[in-house]
């Protein structure tokens, strides 16, 4: 899942840190999200969806 968020942080040309500050989602959620130490709650899914302007199942269905 974690893959999906980089690709469209290298297709939208942000960092991390970036989304953080214009979203509220923590860097250490980020972080976490990044090192498999934790899994998004839907709020935050949502919260990330909207901000990069994709549908939620973007982040849920799986990659082929």
């Amino acid at each position: 899942m974690y893959e999906k968020f980089a690709e469209l942080l290298a297709k939208n040309n942000k960092t991390a840190y970036q989304v953080s500050k214009d979203t509220g989602v923590s860097t250490a959620t980020l972080s976490n999200w990044k090192h498999d130490n934790y899994r998004p709650k839907v709020d935050k899914l949502k919260v990330l969806a909207d901000y990069f302007n994709v549908p939620i199942e973007y982040f849920l269905e799986e990659k082929r």
